[in-house]
């Protein structure tokens, strides 16, 4: 399917400036522009390539002032990156989404499916759950008793889906996701063992939540584990027994929350950070990578570092520590005199 930078701008609200029926039929990496392909800018650092690389559209922000000639068409718009998300969700919509049941597929009994799903080979679904309409379930996902799935989710092969979850409206489980799977509860025996702690609870997916590949989001051992609205998570995270995530969090991969913890609305939890259990982090505070947060964290705040905290203070932390070599030896030579 081809564009022209006409459609496009008006797509993502942009203006041209440049010929407007310039016609594109594929994205590309700025670095990698060619003739026929619409790329971005959305980082000064790239913009040598909008020079030196011939995309027949870019992409750019409305203040943007060339310093040499561009060849391309410009499209100028308030937020490239926003302006990306749609330009891709359009070129995405010329495959056609699978319809239809396999007959390998298997139902159990008393589940209700609702019009225009799709079932791919192998696909199992346990008895007594409430599937939505449009819902995707690729191949070899399998779906246990009493789980409800909203309208529009779709469920990528190999997902696992534990008995008594609930899935909202428009969420997405990618390949190997495993969604209420016994959290790490044990007891000490007083002898060196342990007893297993029953997880009877459930997990909670709000509408528009989307989980990455191979993440594990752990059932409650009593109550419910949730996602709330909007929440996205990345490719190999762990969310155990009894978290709750507030809307519209975000976290990158290898993220790990151990059990209870309460992560607020609007937070960005960058890769490889682990939180403690049983403590809260507020409203809009950001975790950097490989940060471990070892106590509550209020809103509004950005921390890094383990252990994690407060990012002016983390800074003056680090100074301290790359200069403590140079430290010692003036106090060695003080101690001398």
């Amino acid at each position: 399917m081809q564009y022209t930078a006409k459609e496009l701008a008006r797509l993502v609200k942009g203006t041209v400036e440049g010929d407007e029926n310039t016609r594109v039929w594929k994205p590309c990496k700025i670095e990698e522009g060619e003739e026929g392909g619409i790329t971005f800018l959305g980082n000064p650092k790239y913009t040598h390539y909008i020079y030196e690389k011939q995309s027949s559209i870019v992409i750019v922000r409305k203040d943007f002032q060339p310093e040499h000639p561009v060849n391309s068409t410009l499209i100028r718009v308030d937020n490239p990156y926003m302006a990306v998300a749609k330009l891709l969700h359009a070129f995405n919509q010329r495959s056609k989404p699978p319809k239809g049941r396999s007959w390998r597929s298997s139902v159990g009994r008393g589940t209700k499916i609702g019009k225009d799903c799709y079932l791919g080979a192998y696909a199992v679904i346990g008895r007594h759950c409430q599937i939505g309409n449009n819902v995707k379930i690729y191949p070899n996902a399998t779906i246990g008793d009493n789980v409800k799935v909203g309208d529009g989710s779709i469920i990528y092969a190999g997902v696992k889906i534990y008995e008594g979850v609930e899935i909202g409206r428009n969420c997405i489980l990618h390949a190997g996701c495993v969604i209420g799977a016994d959290g790490f509860g044990f007891a000490p025996t007083g002898d060196g063992g342990w007893d297993k702690i029953d997880q009877i609870g459930n997990v909670i997916l709000e509408d528009n939540v989307e989980v990455g590949a191979n993440t594990c989001v752990d059932r409650a051992t009593m109550g419910s584990t949730i996602l709330h609205e909007g929440v996205k998570v990345d490719n190999l995270c762990q969310i155990a027994h009894n978290v709750v995530v507030g809307r519209h969090t975000a976290m990158a991969s290898q993220v790990g929350i151990a059990g209870s913890c309460k992560v607020g609305e609007d937070c960005i939890i960058a890769g490889q950070a682990g939180i403690v259990g049983h403590i809260t982090v507020g409203d809009h505070v950001t975790i950097g990578a490989q940060s471990g947060v070892t106590h509550s964290v209020p809103s509004n705040q950005t921390i890094f570092g383990s252990p994690a905290m407060e990012a002016s203070k983390r800074r003056k932390v680090e100074v301290l520590v790359r200069n403590i070599e140079n430290l010692a030896r003036r106090l060695e030579i003080l101690e001398k005199k």
